[in-house]
């Protein structure tokens, strides 16, 4: 089977040994790379009850057939651990640079075991893997780290993926960062990475994993590139990033506010795609094969703020510390998402804490947290949060918690201990089956679900038939991220594509039916690490605020009973 290495490196942090394992091409061709190995991977490797933050967890690293070649949008890596946010089954991926140097270093999968007793920095490439003393990097931001971490290598071309004094601080929500501005986010990685005094890792390599069939390949990346480089979506995002879903989200009235009590922002049109690329001076970014350029580095021309330089802030982040946080001022949320960055934490969980928290003042609960719309006493939260100083340190573990301790548990949103993203469930209730049955939490990125019901597709408030549509983007997602594939070119890679691809990388001739029957063991699989961690179907439901607490600008609301009957259709169509 082509498209693979055949190889596991395993690396045992603690006595500082590692030893290389051959993957079986039977596990390779029912699971493929990326989520299926890893899911796979996991479930043998860890155990009930593991400590998240203990020796006994591991974090593994994957990549797939898809990556180091010219297949667009296959630029990205995959982790896997368990969460130290949810306790239950954490994935997450990054784009930028990095995914090809894992590819090219010689593995299909990495798995990080054990606690270093002092901090490391770990170098991985197809020469071997070295051990690297990390003690006065510790405490450094992760932009500073990087630099740092490929100055020490001192290999040209080499990538890294470290974490900031959040990770270091096992801060529940830190994330792994790389390229500076790439992050692989949510779940709280960064803290495992922290658990285990790793700093982080540099990749670099010269191995090649050949494709089965090169001309099919090229042909195939040439005629996508052709029939959508001139599509109005693709040009959208090459345009305004995922900024453009502001003023969309808005016109659904489903842009959550204030936190979670409105579906509408009076201020979006200050934060909006358009207010961005007219009021800073933004250029398009993308990862290797990727004509999508989604990435925006924006700088800040004027003000107090000029000088700053971000790539986003992403769709997400605005929604949190704009939305959510009600701030107006997109310079405020570029600052906010630096800081993010810098300390190594997810935008989307810092920013739904700091709007409980703007909740806890309104509501008279703690006056000393930062007031709704104020972007600088969001700022000291943020860094307190990070650090785990002040008034910061009750959110640091994450909001259930956070939540418990402030006498908000029904008030907070989550689904498993993870925040939802930027879609208000109560006007797309199809993404309401997505968070509430989401392995990882509350996530809108298994099924990217909120373009079907945006788009017409299927109605936003129907709940029939919404479980098996629902199944159909999931599964074929769980293909591109076991593959791994960027969800932006979702639109450009239905079935038919995915199975041409698949036999160009492979030499495999896939059928539709055994990519869904793929998609469905590997999506059970993730459950069946939640069932072992003691996360069963119980966990699999939306805050009861969202049920019984309508936005104001539609009275639109899920009910109990709308969402039982799609995760009920969810479970019989998926033989659980």
């Amino acid at each position: 089977m082509k498209g693979f290495h055949g190889k596991l490196l395993r690396v045992d942090l603690e006595s500082q040994t590692c030893r290389e394992e051959t993957l079986p091409e039977d596990i390779l061709r029912r699971y493929l790379g990326g989520k299926g190995l890893g899911s796979h991977l996991l479930l043998q490797e860890v155990q009930a009850g593991a400590d998240p933050l203990g020796s006994e967890n591991k974090v593994i690293f994957t990549v797939g057939p898809a990556t180091g070649t010219r297949a667009p949008g296959s630029s990205r890596y995959g982790l896997y651990s368990r969460s130290p946010l949810t306790g239950g089954y954490a994935e997450s991926y990054s784009g930028g640079k990095v995914a090809p140097k894992i590819k090219a270093a010689g593995y299909d999968a990495i798995i990080l075991e054990g606690q270093a007793k002092e901090p490391l920095l770990l170098e991985i490439s197809d020469l071997g893997v070295k051990f690297h003393p990390a003690k006065d990097l510790w405490g450094t931001d992760t932009y500073t780290a990087e630099d740092a971490v490929l100055a020490r290598v001192g290999v040209a071309g080499a990538q890294a993926v470290v974490i900031g004094p959040a990770g270091e601080n096992q801060v529940r929500l830190a994330c792994v960062e790389n390229n500076y501005w790439r992050s692989a986010g949510r779940g709280g990685l960064g803290a495992v990475f922290g658990s285990k005094n790793l700093k982080g890792v540099v990749f670099h390599g010269s191995k090649v994993t050949p494709v089965a069939d090169e001309n099919l390949l090229k042909e195939f990346a040439s005629q996508l590139l052709r029939e959508n480089k001139d599509l109005p979506g693709v040009k959208g995002y090459q345009k305004y990033g995922t900024t453009q879903s502001v003023a969309l989200l808005n016109s659904a009235r489903a842009f959550p506010t204030r936190y979670w009590s409105k579906g509408v922002f009076e201020g979006w049109e200050k934060i909006c795609g358009e207010a961005f690329i007219t009021n800073f001076k933004v250029k398009a970014k993308t990862c290797p094969t990727c004509f999508i350029a989604c990435g925006k580095l924006a700088e800040v021309e004027h003000g107090p703020r000029a000088g700053l330089k971000v790539e986003g802030p992403e769709y997400e982040t605005i929604y949190v510390f704009g939305g959510l946080c009600c701030i107006d001022r997109m310079e405020e949320i570029l600052n906010l998402n630096d800081l993010c960055d810098r300390y190594g934490m997810d935008t989307m969980s810092t920013g739904n804490l700091i709007a409980l928290a703007m909740e806890a003042n309104a509501r008279g609960i703690n006056p000393s947290f930062p007031a709704f719309g104020d972007s600088e006493g969001a700022a000291r939260l943020l860094v307190e949060i990070a650090t785990r100083q002040g008034a910061g340190a009750v959110f640091s573990d994450g909001i259930i918690p956070a939540a418990k301790a402030l006498g908000l548990e029904d008030v907070a949103i989550h689904v498993k201990g993870m925040e939802p993203a930027g879609y208000d469930p109560r006007v797309l209730k199809g993404v309401g089956l997505g968070y509430a049955t989401s392995a990882r939490g509350a996530c809108h990125l298994r099924a990217t679900f909120y373009k079907p019901e945006l788009t017409g597709v299927i109605p936003r408030d129907t709940t029939e038939g919404k479980a098996a549509l629902y199944i159909d983007y999931e599964d074929r997602l769980t293909i591109f991220n076991a593959m791994i594939l960027c969800v932006f070119y979702r639109d450009m890679l239905q079935w038919p594509k995915l199975q041409t691809l698949l036999k160009a990388l492979t030499g495999v001739d896939y059928s539709v039916e055994e990519l869904r029957r793929m998609a469905n063991e590997i999506i059970t699989m993730t459950h069946q690490f939640n069932l072992r961690q003691g996360l069963g179907r119980d966990s699999d439901r939306l805050p009861k605020r969202l049920h019984r607490e309508p936005l104001p600008e539609t009275g639109a609301v899920v009910t109990e009973a709308e969402l039982t009957r799609m995760v009920d259709d969810y479970y019989t169509l998926r033989g659980w």
